[in-house]
């Protein structure tokens, strides 16, 4: 298995600290509103790459944290008269239905920033000690220019951070800073009404890169496999994180860093994001927009490239999410029936290939694209099979059972894809079906033809078999 690692640019052979497990930290949400689906990427991205590690028999102890107190935390709730703490909890809340919309199974952990104040203000301590941070009118900040890699991850220049630093950061800042580029550990409390901690530095809260490199290393070890999240945390987010847990630690930090692309929207494929008011959150769209097919649109793009979002993207995954669901219906209906069993040398010989279509995809820095295309490419082989008079039961069976392990690394529920076919107005239906049954036996061919066009207005599609009438959902 080969990962594109973003800290030297190239992919690489896949090695695992300790065999058979693997640690993985993925930056989660700011809790202040709902997420946006350009959020909702990353969990994806990341719970498909999760999820195809357990398919390949690997142990994923899987960490993604709640940043709970920031600047714009605190602006919220006091905008809305209400505490951080009460904010946290509404937006964790709402992230936690959304992502279960979407099929994203839980971390193995969600720490909370806010939970973690001692081991932050320790973490700090030592980073004193080491002479990589120093205090400064109640701040903490991290000597950037101290840390030899510095700017390493995202490719970033010292002397060109440093004449960017100066032109952002404003005076009063800059005065407390011994170089711009050195960035904050621990932040001041500004007024009385602010939410803050006890430290030997006075009231204050955390900055925002400290809380990963505690949570990560805390849970997870000094050194971990690996390291996700957007590409915008680069810099200086993952930047800090690596100077930070590595200063502290005196070990290497990541072994694989992992960044996902972004979302765009509109023809000049513009950044979706909270900054830009261009964005369309997730707990708006899946009330218009079925959650597995948002999932699937998400999920079906190799996690380092762009998705651009739009209504005819979204119905092009929701064709190919059709085709797959209306083949494990007739797979379904198939094997019920009691049609003899041949034995097809040719059909397994196809699934034992697309099998290996699919793992060398996958193995080749999670492309899903070429692993989708395996498995579409089967689809008229089954189809094929399942028309004909005796099947290989034993093959479709595997057929079957493939299909559902496959699409579910994808986060799709083959269990609830059927049941959304046969429990929607099956009564209706059926009697229908019936009715153009009894037709058909006594040649009322005007009738037998009057019922189809009204089970299609229905929105359903009749299949006559060999083994009887079939009907799907379109």
């Amino acid at each position: 298995m080969k990962i594109y690692n973003t800290l030297t640019k190239t992919k690489e052979e896949f090695q695992p600290i300790n065999p058979g497990q693997i640690t993985m930290y993925v930056c989660g949400p700011t809790v202040y509103n709902y997420i946006h689906i350009g959020n909702a990427r990353s969990a994806i991205a990341f719970d498909t790459i999760r999820r195809y590690f357990e398919y390949r028999g690997y142990k994923v102890n899987y960490v993604s944290n709640f940043t709970d107190v920031d600047d714009k935390m605190i602006n919220e709730a006091r905008a809305e008269g209400i505490t951080v703490p009460e904010l946290a909890d509404r937006y964790i809340e709402a992230y936690e239905e959304d992502t279960a919309a979407l099929n994203i199974e839980p971390a193995t952990k969600n720490p909370r920033a806010t939970s973690e104040i001692a081991a932050i203000i320790s973490f700090i301590e030592k980073l004193i000690e080491k002479g990589y941070a120093y205090e400064s009118a109640g701040d903490v900040y991290y000597r950037a220019k101290k840390f030899a890699h510095y700017g390493e991850l995202s490719s970033k220049n010292i002397a060109e951070l440093e004449e960017g630093a100066s032109e952002h950061v404003n005076e009063e800042e800059q005065n407390r800073k011994e170089d711009p580029i050195d960035f904050a550990l621990w932040k001041k409390q500004k007024q009385p009404d602010e939410i803050a901690w006890e430290s030997p530095w006075g009231k204050g809260r955390p900055g925002w890169h400290i809380e990963c490199s505690v949570m990560s290393t805390k849970y997870l070890g000094d050194t971990i496999d690996i390291h996700g999240g957007g590409q915008d945390l680069e810099f200086p987010h993952h930047e800090n994180e690596i100077a930070q847990s590595e200063a502290a630690t005196g070990k290497k930090f990541v072994h694989y860093w992992m960044h996902n692309g972004f979302v765009t929207v509109g023809a000049d494929q513009e950044k979706m994001s909270k900054s830009l008011h261009n964005f369309v959150t997730v707990h708006e769209i899946i009330k218009e927009v079925d959650p597995q097919v948002l999932r699937f649109f998400m999920a079906s793009v190799q996690y380092r490239r762009q998705i651009n979002y739009s209504e005819e993207n979204l119905k092009q995954a929701q064709t190919i999410l059709q085709r797959f669901k209306n083949m494990l219906i007739n797979l379904n209906y198939r094997l019920k029936d009691g049609t003899s069993n041949v034995e097809d040398a040719n059909l397994r010989e196809i699934l034992a290939k697309t099998e290996t279509d699919f793992v060398t995809a996958m193995d080749d820095d999670f492309n899903v694209q070429n692993a989708l295309t395996a498995i579409y490419d089967l689809l008229p082989v089954l189809n094929a099979n399942i028309a004909a008079e005796s099947v290989d039961k034993e093959a479709l069976t595997k057929a079957q059972a493939l299909l559902t392990e496959w699409l579910g690394i994808f986060g799709i529920d083959t269990a609830e894809l059927i049941k959304q076919n046969e429990t929607q107005g099956d009564d209706e239906i059926v009697a229908l079906i019936e009715q153009r049954d009894e037709a058909r036996k006594n040649k009322d061919w005007a009738k037998s033809d009057q019922l189809r066009d009204q089970l299609k207005e229905m929105g359903v599609i009749i299949e006559d078999t060999p083994q009887g009438t079939r009907w799907i959902r379109e």
